[in-house]
């Protein structure tokens, strides 16, 4: 059947079957169909809409081979299940260091750490800008001491972790190769992720403190360094989470997380590295909302984008450079503090879509975190969402099995062509840098998370529980409670380790970090030499700010 006869069938469908029943049964009158991003959805697809077949070696292809639309590994899930990374972090290193074990012992079979926002801006717990933000949003790690704590017992050889820190993630870094290094592993046997994505907290999540020149160095550093001494780490998690969480739809998180990891390919090839070299320890980090189709299309679209792009725009020539390999996190921002328990259902669908999408690493979001973070209860469910997905579910048993659909063929290529739109863009105005310096991507976000935010108030989208079948019974959960005398613990450790060290050790370890952030060398033995002596995060990050500056985001209006 030729594509002529596939139209002229979908003509008389439209014209007599579809007809006659629209004018019995007018479709639903209740919205519009659109995705979450708000793009238009089909009444149908059919082959016309999907990939041609003298197309699909091109477009498609077989898993484990360019351009790795359906998968970078040939068996995908049929030979190794996804890494399972629960996203933990509270309070003091051993209240984080107790759910970590716990979690392990739940079958998690990876460790993920959030920090608090003082460690996250890069101050010590004790200073006066970190006051009452202690352990609130993560755990608190002021010095190696806290590493140390936060992964005793913890065999650092066995498990990959990954670090949700950016600013001061080079230092954090450092903090964790030193804490393997006392308990006898060397860097180069060490595993797992350090998000270090800069660029994205200038487009989205704000958590930057130097300009963006001094921080991308700093990122490249990691890079260089990761490169000739950590083969099994990935340097950066190009994250598209915080893009989305802030209001950007599917195709913008996507455009605006690809643009960034290309930008930081070309900052590590103008350190003279090789991209055969660093590109296949690069990774990525991608939210998972609601809509379950346009997510499972985004997935798709990023692998095949990124393989064109290093191997035909950087001349990548190992096959593992064009491997998009990245991590998903359940959509944060689409969980309601109303009815929080059906906030379980939103989770298994949005992990069910990353799974189909082929993510590598999982995090399930807990029913209760748009109240506090999570109870063990609460995180237990969403663990066990995860492996009721791999082990019950049966979507593990084949490869991309949405692969040839005509909806999820026609979204995918609809995603990549607004990606190439952006890209387009992007370049128009200079690059990433001049683009977030003008607020181009703010701006884009700004006005995507305006236009959903009306369609919510006019109701012409729904969220269940808020704007339609709300109820008026009160939220019953069990919250987490932190320990009330942490605080008074970590600061008692703090002046410790100050006391306890060789200070003239610290400020030797200092002064040569200060030279090196001055001129052009590779920070990183540095930081890890004043790690070693036990300097505080703060005292680190303080030779930078005095270094580099402060960046001040410019007023868009």
């Amino acid at each position: 059947m030729t594509q002529e006869d596939i139209r002229q069938a979908l003509n008389r469908w439209e014209e007599k079957t579809l007809k006659d029943t629209l004018d019995r049964y007018p479709e639903r009158a209740d919205g519009e169909f659109i995705t979450t991003s708000g793009e238009p959805v089909e009444r149908l697809y059919t082959p016309l809409d999907g990939v041609a077949d003298e197309d699909y070696l091109d477009a498609l292809g077989f898993p484990g081979e360019y351009p790795f639309t359906r998968g970078v590994h040939p068996t995908m899930h049929r030979g190794r299940l996804w890494t399972m990374r629960m996203f933990a972090g509270f309070g003091t290193a051993e209240e984080t260091n107790a759910r970590f074990k716990y979690l392990l012992e739940q079958g998690q079979t990876g460790l993920s750490v959030a920090f608090d926002m003082p460690t996250l801006m890069g101050y010590d717990t004790d200073a006066p800008e970190a006051e009452g933000e202690f352990g609130k949003c993560g755990v608190a790690i002021a010095s190696l001491r806290d590493m140390e704590r936060l992964f005793d017992g913890i065999p650092l050889d066995k498990v990959t972790t990954s670090m949700t820190i950016n600013s001061p993630a080079v230092i954090v870094w450092a903090m964790y190769i030193v804490a393997a290094e006392k308990q006898g592993v060397p860097m180069h046997e060490l595993g797992g992720t350090i998000q270090n994505d800069i660029l994205k907290e200038y487009i989205a999540q704000k958590e930057y403190i130097f300009p963006p020149n001094p921080s991308m160095r700093l990122v490249t550093d990691t890079v260089e360094f990761g490169t000739q001494h950590l083969p099994r780490w990935n340097t950066i998690s190009i994250s598209g989470y915080h893009i989305r969480e802030a209001g950007s739809t599917a195709a913008q998180e996507l455009a605006f997380t690809l643009a960034d990891g290309l930008e930081y390919v070309r900052w590590a090839l103008e350190r003279g590295l090789d991209v055969d070299a660093f590109a296949p320890r690069l990774s990525y980090f991608f939210n998972c909302h609601n809509d379950f189709l346009e997510e499972i299309a985004k997935f798709r679209a990023s692998r095949r984008i990124w393989a064109r792009e290093m191997r035909e725009t950087f001349g990548a020539e190992n096959p593992r450079s064009w491997w998009m390999r990245f991590h998903t996190q359940t959509a944060g921002c689409s969980l309601t503090a109303q009815q929080p328990e059906i906030n379980v259902v939103r989770v298994a669908i949005q992990a069910l879509a990353a799974v189909l999408g082929g993510t590598q690493s999982l995090h399930t979001n807990s029913l209760d975190e748009a109240l506090a973070l999570p109870s063990e209860r609460a995180v237990t469910i969403a663990l066990r969402t995860q492996q009721i997905i791999a082990h019950e579910s049966g979507v593990t048993n084949t490869i991309d099995p949405l692969g040839g659909s005509y909806a999820i063929e026609a979204l995918t290529d609809r995603m990549e062509q607004q990606v190439y739109d952006y890209f387009e863009q992007i370049e128009a105005l200079g690059g990433v840098i001049l683009a977030i310096e003008t607020g181009f991507f703010q701006q884009e976000i700004a006005d995507a998370a305006y236009q959903y935010q009306r369609e919510i108030d006019e109701r012409r989208r729904i969220v269940v529980g808020v704007n339609e079948f709300a109820s008026d019974e009160p939220v019953e959960i069990p919250l987490l409670k932190i320990d009330p005398q942490g605080y008074e613990r970590q600061i008692a450790r703090l002046e410790q380790v100050r006391a306890e060290r060789d200070n003239g050790a610290v400020g030797q370890a200092l002064d040569r970090l200060r030279i090196a952030a001055q001129g052009t060398e590779n920070t990183m033995p540095y930081i890890l030499d004043a790690v070693r002596a036990y300097a505080t995060l703060q005292e680190m990050m303080d030779v930078f700010r005095e270094v580099f500056g402060i960046y001040r985001e410019p007023m868009i209006l």
